[in-house]
């Protein structure tokens, strides 16, 4: 092929952007050994900021005027600063397993692939692997865009020290995974309850009568779908690719926007990164208009509330929780100010912590 060829002027052109990309990241690496070093010497030894990462990464996609989206650019850049953070410290990042669900995802896309993803059986062993320093951080599910809160992931706050340091949010795609190839032959379905529900129509209207097996995870449903003749699981692409089953039929949720948001928790405070979000946890009388009463300030104040849900706060009976998320970082301070407020007007009053908003989506 001649030197004149444009195809290998292209090529040509391509190596030596690589040659440059290459020399840049290793420039980036021993950037982040810098820090590493100057930061040891001053007695620090907390390496992860999760309120710079969110504000490089916002940075990156602001700044982004090329043919690649805003979120794959942020993609890209999210690897290259979890292997740098890697050299500095490495983190262990505690998940609901097994491997391959939807929860190790959301993990693996905040923290990126250069970390240590730790499976454990139940919501409550994360907190309990963060709260004994067995993990730095654990990722938890909090709520679904179709099915709403995750119950046992919001009644672990109520006691627990943790604070919420981050959150992501997953774009949530079922597949109908299996050994066989004729979805005739199926006789069990296993999957998470959540799944479950989130695909009530297709199962309705393909699985009319097929017996359908709750278990802990998306990933679990899989291998034991994998063990069994005549039994499939509704699980994510990974878990399928893990425990070697071919998907019949992709997408199967009934919602196509269906979202599923986690929350990252950890002891350490966060930062304002710019781009925040408050959660708290309140309480109040039981008697007329003592909610309103209670939220009134951030009206008041100019506090945008994204959220409010209620839990049985299981220390009486009628007595409830209220989960509520905010706009702004605890040190803002039209939040101090809403906040002196809202902490005299309640029975119980906990701030669960401040954290960037999710950046890539």
């Amino acid at each position: 092929m001649s030197s004149d060829n444009p195809l290998i002027k292209v090529r040509q052109r391509i190596d030596k952007i690589d040659t440059q990309i290459e020399q840049l990241i290793s420039e980036r690496a021993q950037c982040a050994l810098d820090v590493a070093v100057i930061k040891r010497a001053a007695g620090e030894f907390n390496f992860y900021r999760p309120e710079r990462e969110a504000h490089i990464l916002e940075t990156i996609k602001e700044r982004n005027s090329g043919v690649l989206s805003d979120d794959e650019m942020a993609r890209l850049f999210r690897e290259i600063m979890s292997a740098c953070l890697a050299l500095e410290q490495p983190l262990k990042i505690a998940y609901l397993g097994p491997e391959g669900t939807y929860t190790q995802s959301a993990a693996l896309k905040h923290f990126g692939h250069s970390v240590t993803t730790t499976p454990v059986t139940a919501i409550d062993e994360i907190f309990r692997e963060v709260e004994s320093d067995s993990a730095d951080f654990g990722v938890v599910p909090v709520e679904n865009s179709t099915e709403g809160m995750v119950n046992q992931s919001m009644d672990m706050f109520i006691n627990s020290p943790l604070i919420i340091c981050g959150e992501v949010q997953l774009r949530i795609h079922h597949h109908f995974l299996s050994r066989l190839s004729d979805i005739k032959n199926i006789k069990r379905i296993y999957s998470h309850q959540q799944s479950f529900a989130q695909c009530r129509e297709w199962l309705n209207s393909h699985m009319v009568g097929v017996e359908r097996i709750t278990v802990n995870s998306n990933a679990e449903a899989a291998r034991c779908a994998a063990e069994e003749n005549n039994a499939a699981a509704i699980a994510g692409v990974t878990a399928g690719e893990i425990y070697h089953l071919q998907s019949i039929a992709k997408n199967i949720e009934d919602d196509s926007q269906n979202t599923t948001r986690f929350l990252v928790v950890g002891k350490e405070k966060t930062g304002a990164s710019g781009k925040d979000k408050t959660s708290l946890m309140l309480s109040s009388q039981n008697r007329p208009g003592a909610l309103y009463s209670l939220l009134e300030p951030f009206r008041r104040f100019g506090v945008s509330m994204t959220r409010v849900e209620s839990r049985p706060a299981r220390q009486g009976m009628w007595e409830y929780v209220f989960f509520v998320d905010i706009e702004g970082h605890i040190d803002d301070k039209n939040i101090q100010q809403a906040l002196a407020e809202v902490k005299n007007g309640s029975s119980m009053f906990k701030v669960l912590g401040s954290y960037p908003k999710a950046v890539i989506s």
